[in-house]
């Protein structure tokens, strides 16, 4: 790409939003810990640079820091800690509120330049704050760009170098014109070229992989979802028949999936694919094994020693392993980076994989949210009944199941799975969600039937809105759709005598129930 923003992550739960901004601009960006070098920085030679937002004070024992130099190597938007530091190191006023403020808040535009250059002069707009500390006064060199009822300094710019700063979040969707403040950063400040788009992201991989992979031979873990089907025609689209696709069937899988994705893969892509069935070895990995960080480990283990079995029956010494690894993946797996956001669960596919696996790993799709995957695909022309899937985790019903998983209860759900995507088809409302499963609860409740008392098993039903999978909202659906579905599991789904709906946003809840 010809332009590229470096974000620094200071630790705010709104960074992965700011990348998604600047994307969206098609723009490309990376984000990266504090803690990387002035050298690293110049040598990885941004177009921009954005500090994030963070949860503690620039004065804080341990806060992240930069080298004061930073400000000359590229244009800089310094985004609520981001501006607290350039203010405290450039020799401003910085106090301690007392007290949070978060919320919205209504921003007077004092001078339209910069990242205002889309605003007028005094025109309003409403942001949203989330802050404790704030800047009093700005640093010599510095010029007031915007403030606010509650704080006299809400945005500022050094008069001569391209540093900017505000005090609010312009990645979040209630601030209402965040869009045109970051596009004020990448296009007015840094003159950065729109050129991040599908087609030159896969130029751009095709070129890399070919360079990586030289003549060995590639194997792709594939599940039948979205990501892992993209990451495979991209790479096939590389290197033709030096990948062979290895399907696992393990016992972990939706009603009729195996069947659907050797349908879809092998006709209607023309790739190789081998089919391996290792239901019995999944279940007997996972056999007593209720914590779920210990069962997506050990998914990702026993993944890994089946490619191996499978690449050598094949007969081929294949020195790559291909994954459909997200950005989403990595940013929940640990923090991106080696940053300082939290963890927030190990996925199979990063942090469960085995140290001592021979492959070398292959993850074109690595950097990107899901939506860009979906965008991707359509590039590389696979059909839309593929691209626009609903999400379906690696470790399969596996983290449906809570806690241990048993072959019975792995059964009973897949039945109740596949009632409530047909009533969600038969409403035409599956296009509208971003994704939708049932969960198996390991308790029992008391019903009647026939006149007669049953103790029988839970299903919670789960469907929500996103846009990445980053955040995400619970799907209304109409009440006489949900009583469908309720009524339809527990009468077709032995077993089962109640139905609940899942009413959680992410955050505080994980889509996922594990």
């Amino acid at each position: 790409m010809s332009s590229r923003i470096l974000i620094l992550d200071c630790g705010s739960q709104f960074t992965q939003l700011i990348a998604r901004r600047v994307r969206e601009a098609h723009v490309f960006c990376e984000i990266h810990p504090p803690t990387r070098t002035l050298q690293w920085i110049r040598e990885w030679k941004p177009t921009g640079i954005i500090l994030s937002g963070g949860p503690m004070s620039v004065t804080d024992e341990g806060a992240p820091t930069f080298d004061p130099a930073i400000l000359d190597v590229a244009p800089i938007l310094g985004v609520c800690y981001g501006m607290q530091w350039i203010a405290h190191a450039e020799g401003g006023t910085l106090v301690g509120s007392g007290k949070r403020e978060y919320g919205r808040a209504e921003v007077t535009v004092e001078e339209p330049t910069g990242v205002w250059a889309r605003f007028a002069f005094r025109e309003q707009t409403q942001v949203w704050m989330s802050h404790a500390d704030h800047v009093e006064t700005v640093p010599p060199g510095y010029l007031l760009t915007a403030s606010s009822a509650d704080n006299p300094v809400v945005g500022f710019r050094h008069k001569s170098k391209p540093i900017h700063a505000i005090q609010f979040h312009a990645e979040v969707v209630h601030t209402v014109r965040g869009a045109d403040i970051i596009g004020g950063f990448l296009f007015d400040v840094c003159q950065a070229t729109p050129d991040w788009t599908p087609g030159a992201f896969v130029e751009q991989e095709i070129a890399k992989i070919r360079e990586t992979v030289g003549s060995a031979h590639v194997i792709c873990g594939l599940s039948g979802g979205v990501d892992s089907s993209v990451a495979a025609a991209l790479v096939h689209r590389a290197i033709g028949d030096q990948l062979t696709c290895i399907f696992v069937d393990t016992g972990l899988l939706r009603l009729h999936e195996r069947e659907q994705v050797e349908r879809t893969m092998g006709q209607h892509l023309g790739m190789k694919l081998v089919t391996v069935r290792a239901e019995e070895r999944f279940l007997s990995a996972l056999a007593g094994k209720d914590n779920p960080e210990e069962k997506r480990k050990m998914i990702g283990h026993t993944f890994i020693d089946v490619f191996e079995d499978a690449a050598a029956r094949e007969g081929k010494n294949a020195a790559f392993l291909v994954q459909g690894t997200l950005y989403p993946d990595v940013i929940e797996s640990f923090s991106p980076k080696g940053g300082p956001s939290a963890t927030i669960k190990t996925h199979h596919n990063v942090g469960g994989l085995k140290p001592d696996m021979k492959f070398k790993l292959i993850e074109p799709l690595r950097e990107l949210f899901k939506d860009e995957v979906r965008n991707v695909g359509r590039s590389l022309g696979l059909p839309e009944e593929m691209v626009g899937r609903h999400p379906f985790p690696g470790p399969g019903l596996a983290i449906r199941v809570l806690g241990a998983v048993g072959e019975r209860d792995l059964d009973t759900l897949r039945r109740a799975d596949a009632i409530y995507l047909e009533e969600i088809r038969a409403a035409g409302l599956y296009d509208e969600i971003w994704q939708a499963f049932a969960v198996f609860l390991p308790v029992r409740s008391v019903g009647v039937m026939g006149d007669g008392r049953t103790y029988e098993h839970v299903i919670a039903l789960r469907a929500v809105t996103s846009r990445d999978g980053m955040t995400a909202d619970w799907f209304a659906f109409p009440p006489e759709v949900l009583a469908r579905m309720s009524n339809r599991i527990i009468n077709e789904v032995p077993g089962v005598n109640r139905v609940v709906y899942d009413v959680s946003s992410k955050p505080p809840a994980t889509i996922e129930w594990e």
